[in-house]
């Protein structure tokens, strides 16, 4: 997929768990960790929108495009 998910990276930076992010978006652990690992095929806008509140990132920050790579 053309899409790279930079959860992980973002995380990192913000020294937050896996466990911790699900609780505060409310969110299961499984499908937070199926978004970080890039095995979603897609994400609701709500999803989006509570990850950015709860990490103070932007969309951007969290996914990145690379041409041609499939």
């Amino acid at each position: 997929m053309a899409i790279i998910v930079r959860l992980d990276r973002i995380m990192a930076d913000r020294k937050i768990s896996l466990n911790e992010l699900a609780q505060k978006i409310n969110m299961s652990n499984v499908n937070l960790s199926n978004l970080k690992t890039g095995k979603m095929k897609g994400i609701r806008f709500e999803t989006m929108n509570a990850i950015c509140e709860a990490l103070d990132c932007q969309p951007g920050d969290l996914f990145e495009f690379t041409k041609g790579e499939e």
